[in-house]
């Protein structure tokens, strides 16, 4: 009888999604074009929020290898996981203020000011983390995971604090 009921039921919620389906359809048809074209008007600001964080993704990266005492890239090529790992959540904890930032930016200038203030934040973590590991790099560059992933994470903590921090 349980099994009978169970069916039952399954069966009543599977016809209730498919009127509610058919309905969403119905309504669907009848604003499609005004959706698709009221969707694509902010195609332009997408775009410009989207080539903007790559632009500072990109310069974030630059600057912070630049800053840093080993070359994480020549260290990823060398297969050394911790450079992988530290680089890799620092870029997250950079991204994420970023992301903040466009959400909440009133204009690109804004979001520009606030994605170098999570840059200087990224920068700012890779000293503090040096004040009680001072020869973090060294360590990373010979392939010590343990320090990697202290910075890494310290990185992806300040990122998301950032972040939050973001919600004016």
């Amino acid at each position: 009888m349980q099994g009978r009921m169970h069916n039952l039921n399954v069966a009543a919620a599977a016809a209730g999604c498919a009127m509610l389906l058919a309905h969403g359809t119905t309504l669907a048809q009848d604003s499609g074009a005004a959706t698709v074209s009221s969707s694509l008007s902010g195609l332009p600001l997408f775009l410009a929020y989207f080539c903007l964080s790559l632009v500072v993704t990109s310069a974030y990266l630059y600057l912070y290898t630049l800053l840093t005492q080993h070359d994480e890239f020549e260290l990823i090529r060398a297969d050394v996981p911790g450079a992988a790992i530290s680089l890799g959540l620092s870029l997250l904890g950079f991204a994420l203020p970023v992301a903040s930032a466009i959400a909440h930016a009133a204009n690109i200038v804004d979001c520009i000011v606030w994605s170098v203030i999570a840059l200087i934040v990224q920068v700012g973590v890779y000293y503090l983390v040096r004040i009680p590991v001072p020869d973090l790099s060294k360590r990373i560059a010979s392939g010590q995971l343990a320090p990697a992933i202290y910075l890494g994470l310290a990185s992806a903590t300040a990122g998301l604090l950032s972040a939050a921090s973001m919600t004016w």
